[in-house]
C-alpha cells in the first residue's frame, strides 16, 4: 500500500463528469456553471474523464472515445482552452473540492503526437505495424513501457498537470509496469505533495487472461504498493451475478468481507453501483427501494463513494463514449440529490474512517454491515430487494435515530424490524 495513503479518504464522495455530455455545448465553462449543485451533493473529488484532444485515424463513432487520446499536454478544443480548464480547476478549489483528471497511458490514437514523433515507444506487431494486444479496443495503438525514454516522458507530463490538478485516475493501471507507477508517484509528489492516486484495476478474469498472453497485468495488491485507491471490481462479479440471479447475497458478502484481510490496512477501495463503462444503477435495479438501499449500502461501505453524472436523477440511460449524448438532467423524472447529500454527510462521521468491517448476508434480501471502531460503532441494515421483514443484528437493545431519516428504531432482543428502506445507526 503506498504508506502515505491517508484513511480519511474513506470519508469522502467523488463525482465523475464526461465534459462532452455532461451539458449541450460540452464545454469546461458549462462544468464550471453546475458546481454549486455538484457541490451540493456532499462532492469532495471531482474526476473529469479524459480532457485531451482526440485522435481522428479510426475512430469510433462521431466523435471518437475520450480514450483515444492525441496528445496528453493539450486540451480538446471542443471543451475550450487551457485557460477555460485552469479556470474550471479554480472554481472547483473554490467550492472546497479537489479535481483529479484520467490519465490514459496504456494506448493513444494510431495518430497520436508520440506516434509520429517516437514510433518506437510503440508496439509492434509482427509485420511491424502499430497494433494493440486487446482485440476490441481498435481505435487506439499500445505503448511499450520497456523504453525508458517513454518513462521520462510520461512522468513529466504528469508533472505538468499535477501544477494544476490535485490527483490522477489511471485508465487500466494494471497494464503498465509497477515500477512505472512507483517512479511517478515518488517524483509527482515533489509538485503536489498529497496527490491522490486512483488505479482502475480490472476484474479478476481480465487479469488472469492477460497473463495467460504474457501481459503486464497487475494484481489489486500490487497495484496498493503505488496507489491510494482502486476500483472493487475484485468483487464487482459477485455483485451482478447476484443482481442476475446467477450468484447468492452470501457470496457477494464473502467477497467484501475478503477484502479486509488480503489488503493492508490503509486499504480504500473505490464504491460504485455505476461508472462510465457499467449499466447505470436505475437500469440495473429498476425498484425504487432496493436502489435506495443498494445506493446506501455503497455509502455505507469501507471506501471512497463513487457518483457518475446523472445518478443522482435515477437516470438509466448510459451516455455513449462515442457520440454527442447529452446526460438528460432536464427531463429526469427522480430526484435523489437530498438523499445523496445526507449518505455523504453520515459518511464524515469519525467511525468510518478507521474502523473493521464486517457484512452479512441475512437470507437473500439482506445485507447486514457493521463497522467497529475503537469508540463507536456503526449498523448498516440494507433490504437489497426492498422487502420488509425482521432482521437480526448484533447491536445493543435500545431506540435509536435512523440516519438517513432521522425515525426511530428499535433494536429489540437482537433484531430490528426493516419496513424495506435503509437503515443506518450510529452509537
Amino acid at each position: 500500500m503506498a504508506k502515505k495513503t491517508a484513511k480519511n479518504l474513506r470519508n469522502m464522495t467523488m463525482y465523475q463528469v464526461f465534459v462532452r455530455n455532461f451539458s449541450e455545448d460540452g464545454s469546461f465553462n458549462s462544468v464550471k456553471e453546475k458546481l454549486p449543485e455538484i457541490r451540493a451533493l456532499g462532492t469532495d473529488i471531482i474526476w473529469l474523464m479524459p480532457i485531451h484532444p482526440i485522435g481522428k485515424l479510426q475512430r469510433k463513432g462521431t466523435l471518437g472515445s475520450p480514450y483515444a487520446i492525441s496528445d496528453y499536454r493539450a486540451v480538446n478544443p471542443e471543451f475550450g482552452t487551457i485557460e477555460d480548464f485552469k479556470s474550471l480547476v479554480d472554481e472547483i478549489h473554490a467550492q472546497g473540492m479537489k479535481c483529479i483528471i484520467d490519465v490514459v497511458y496504456n494506448h493513444t490514437s494510431p495518430d497520436s503526437v508520440l506516434s509520429s514523433l517516437h514510433p518506437s515507444w510503440f508496439y509492434h506487431k509482427e509485420d511491424g505495424s502499430f497494433g494493440n494486444r486487446i482485440g476490441d479496443w481498435s481505435d487506439i495503438i499500445d505503448l511499450d513501457y520497456s523504453n525508458t525514454d517513454l518513462w521520462r516522458y510520461q512522468i513529466d507530463t504528469l508533472k505538468l498537470w499535477a501544477s494544476i490538478v490535485d490527483g490522477f485516475r489511471c485508465d487500466v493501471a494494471p497494464l503498465i509496469p509497477l515500477d512505472f507507477w512507483l517512479q511517478a508517484r515518488k517524483e509527482v509528489e515533489e509538485v503536489r505533495p498529497g496527490c491522490i492516486w486512483l488505479s482502475e484495476s480490472v476484474e479478476p478474469g481480465f487479469i488472469t487472461y492477460l497473463r495467460g498472453r504474457g501481459m503486464t497485468a497487475l494484481s489489486d495488491s500490487e497495484i496498493y504498493q503505488a496507489f491510494d485507491m482502486c476500483y472493487d471490481y475484485d468483487v464487482y462479479g459477485e455483485w451482478r451475478d447476484y443482481l442476475s440471479g446467477k450468484g447468492s447475497l452470501a457470496r457477494y458478502a464473502e467477497a467484501v468481507n475478503r477484502q479486509e484481510y488480503i489488503y493492508p490496512d490503509n486499504y480504500i477501495k473505490l464504491r460504485f453501483l455505476e461508472n462510465h463503462d457499467q449499466p447505470r444503477a436505475a437500469y440495473l435495479i429498476p425498484d425504487d427501494k432496493a436502489r435506495r438501499s443498494w445506493t446506501a449500502f455503497t455509502c455505507f461501505q469501507k471506501g471512497m463513494t463513487l457518483i457518475y453524472a446523472g445518478q443522482e436523477y435515477g437516470i438509466e440511460h448510459l451516455p455513449s463514449l462515442f457520440d454527442k449524448d447529452t446526460v438528460p438532467f432536464d427531463s429526469a423524472d427522480k430526484d435523489e440529490r437530498e438523499f445523496l447529500r445526507t449518505l455523504a454527510d453520515i459518511k464524515k462521521q469519525d467511525v468510518f474512517t478507521d474502523s473493521t468491517y464486517h457484512v452479512t448476508a441475512v437470507s437473500d434480501s439482506f445485507l447486514v454491515a457493521a463497522h467497529t471502531g475503537k469508540s463507536r460503532q456503526a449498523l448498516g441494515v440494507f433490504s437489497v430487494k426492498g422487502e420488509s421483514a425482521w432482521v437480526p443484528v448484533e447491536f445493543e437493545d435500545g431506540v435509536y435515530t435512523n440516519l438517513i431519516d432521522n425515525s426511530d428504531v428499535e433494536v429489540f432482543r437482537g433484531g430490528i424490524r426493516s419496513c424495506g428502506e435503509p437503515i443506518i445507526l450510529i452509537r
